[in-house]
């Protein structure tokens, strides 16, 4: 199978490349100083630049304003994105906004997508997806106890959520909710558009993980949902969708995601590989002379390598067949790159000593945020044991 970069994707990846590194890498450090009132009108800056050059929106469809990318070339685009702290946010293409996008797209209204989808892709607000509960494991998404019940033409909402990314400054949340008990378990649940201007929609904090707490769209809130009522019209989709809904979301979402991770891997494995043969152990002995480093560098390299071959693979099948017939690819990209991630980064932090535990380098911030990504979106175990089961199935 050919990967080959038509000359249009060439030359996108090249404008973007000189973009990253001349307009966004310089903006990594008032952001890992946590100095925001510094960065917002930067973003903003650039965020405009980005549209200004046609940047804008990659993973849209050009008919709702976006570049029209396929998923196999918007995971080269997400990947070099990755290589940067900021790149994502900047072109509009971030976790959860993208996913909320895409379906946002799918299932919504016209109403819907007026009020919500436009000012999404224009940039001038931000979402999140209220999904996971703190009494509830994530790894089993149709185990849920927050409740929607019809009131008249109204949803009455009531539960407790965590880990709902991006929800502080978020202008709606798209919240997962049982809407009707007594279906089977895979149509309990619906998609509900909640404003978070919403009377009974309470942030409680942003959780502190690995001691950050993260800002705006870097950020993981707990919510409680307190009687909090919206307009019927704002269910997404049909009643017990929520499941599949969630489904179509994710595959795509996971693909954006392990693009992402090979562009930190690579970022990473520049670093690495630029302090090896700089970093003196003794005179005129550097870091790269040494056998385990070396090793390091070799092990990385074919393991991005080969993570970025099964990524777009992936990627490839789901643009020919669909997510459900890649669901074995996906799932195992999910697992396999995430693996991939932890090891390059842990090698990184090593070969910098004291200086990669630092926040002079994007190091240590990948190194706290990015463990989850063995966890979200489910677990590593979750995915190994669904691909094993369906791969015996076909031996039995």
């Amino acid at each position: 199978m050919s990967f080959t970069k038509s000359p249009e994707l060439e030359m996108i990846l090249r404008t973007m490349r000189e973009f990253v590194y001349t307009e966004i890498v310089p903006l990594e450090r008032p952001f890992l100083n946590h100095d925001y009132d510094t960065l917002m009108p930067l973003i903003a800056e650039k965020r405009q630049k980005a549209k200004d050059l046609g940047l804008w929106l990659p993973q849209i469809p050009a008919d709702e304003g976006g570049m029209g990318l396929s998923l196999v070339e918007h995971g080269y685009v997400s990947e070099l994105l990755g290589q940067t702290l900021l790149g994502h946010i900047i072109f509009n293409c971030q976790a959860p906004d993208a996913g909320n996008m895409e379906i946002l797209i799918e299932y919504g209204t016209l109403a819907q997508k007026q009020q919500f989808l436009q000012p999404l892709l224009a940039g001038e607000i931000r979402s999140c997806f209220s999904m996971t509960e703190p009494e509830n494991p994530g790894s089993n998404p149709t185990w849920m106890s927050t409740t929607a019940v019809l009131d008249g033409g109204d949803y009455v909402i009531n539960g407790h959520k965590w880990f709902t990314t991006a929800a502080d400054g978020a202008a709606f949340a798209i919240v997962m909710a049982v809407t009707d008990t007594a279906a089977s378990k895979h149509k309990q649940a619906s998609m509900i558009i909640v404003p978070t201007a919403t009377p009974g929609f309470q942030i409680v904090e942003k959780t502190s993980v690995m001691g950050e707490r993260g800002y705006g769209w870097a950020s993981h809130c707990e919510i409680h949902y307190d009687n909090c009522r919206v307009p019927r019209q704002n269910l997404l989709g049909s009643e017990g969708m929520g499941f599949v809904i969630a489904q179509q979301r994710l595959g795509p979402g996971r693909i954006h995601h392990c693009m992402r991770w090979i562009g930190i891997c690579e970022r990473a494995f520049d670093l690495m590989c630029r302090y090896a043969v700089l970093r003196e152990v003794a005179p005129g002995r550097t870091l790269g002379s040494q056998q385990t480093i070396q090793n390091w560098i070799v092990e990385s390299r074919a393991e991005i390598n080969s993570a970025r071959l099964m990524v777009l693979d992936a990627a490839h099948k789901i643009d020919g067949a669909g997510s459900y017939a890649a669901r074995d690819e996906i799932s195992i990209i999910k697992f396999y790159v995430a693996g991939v991630l932890q090891k390059v980064l842990d090698r990184a932090i090593q070969t910098h000593g004291a200086m990669g535990m630092t926040d002079e380098l994007p190091l240590a911030y990948w190194y706290r945020h990015e463990r989850a990504a063995r966890i979200y979106d489910g677990p590593d175990e979750v995915h190994k044991r669904s691909v094993a089961r369906r791969i015996l199935q076909r031996y039995a």
